[in-house]
């Protein structure tokens, strides 16, 4: 067996290999570097499984689908971040974000001056309202006053449970849930004689699961508007609000709302 010696020049000392390695890092870096998901931070965020057709579990998948999820999946993809979803019952939400159990919430949050106080909001995404639901053959209730003397269903922690509080105070007996398909479960079991809450998940009970069975009566009351929740001082308050900015500009929000609602949002 022979040995071959090579030229002192061609063999690779300390300094060259290190080198080589740094430079494999560095290309590796370089490489990763186009890719959000190679430097996308994870993020927590909270939602209420049962805000239809907002947020809500597909059967067939396990996984939460509606127009929130869309619009959350959108922003972290342009604000740069990955999201880590949990579900709660909606009550236990704003607690989450002002304890920093969790970073971010969407679940049609009313934006709200007392809410505001506790944690923040971004720009509004979706403008809603109030709405009173009744069994279809109810025809002695028309409006809010009608509701007086009668038992009402809502949603624990909503705006709505506050609403019916200051108009109807002691007028009424005013039922709150933890979950929106008690409510309406209450109504056609004839437990409630009307439910009051958000208006586009009155009205997407009526006609879904409660087609023929109720229908939806009087005016929209309490104007409203959802925002995406972060605890106070959030670094990413400013990325989601520039995020849902360009989406509104180059056509992506009106199609993530065609999909969920029909047509696309009133531009009044």
């Amino acid at each position: 067996m022979s040995i071959t010696t090579l030229p002192t020049h061609a063999l690779p000392t300390r300094s060259s290999s290190r080198v080589a390695q740094l430079s494999a890092v560095t290309l590796a870096l370089a490489l990763g570097a186009g890719t959000t998901s190679a430097l996308a931070q994870t993020v927590n965020v909270a939602t209420d499984p049962s805000f239809v057709p907002f947020e809500m579990m597909d059967p067939e998948t396990g996984e939460m689908v509606g127009f929130d999820m869309d619009i959350i999946n959108e922003v972290a993809e342009r604000a740069g971040f990955e999201v880590n979803l949990t579900t709660m019952e909606f009550s236990g939400i704003i607690p989450a974000i002002q304890t920093g159990n969790q970073e971010i919430a969407v679940a049609g949050i009313t934006i709200t001056d007392e809410r505001a106080e506790i944690v923040d909001f971004s720009d509004p995404y979706y403008d809603s309202g109030l709405r009173i639901i009744v069994r279809s053959n109810n025809d002695e209730v028309t409006s809010l006053e009608d509701l007086a003397g009668l038992t009402i269903g809502t949603k624990i922690g909503s705006t709505s449970y506050d609403f019916l509080q200051q108009e109807l105070g002691e007028d009424a007996e005013i039922t709150p849930y933890p979950g929106t398909s008690d409510m309406y479960m209450a109504l056609l079991g004839r437990n409630v004689d009307a439910v009051f809450y958000d208006a586009p998940n009155v009205a997407y009970f009526s006609q879904t699961r409660g087609e023929g069975r109720t229908k939806v009566v009087g005016d929209l009351y309490e104007g409203q508007q959802y925002g995406i929740v972060f605890h106070k001082g959030s670094e990413w308050v400013e990325p989601v609000n520039e995020a849902l900015a360009s989406m509104r500009e180059d056509g992506t929000y009106d199609e993530i709302y065609e999909k969920w609602f029909g047509e696309a949002p009133s531009a009044d």
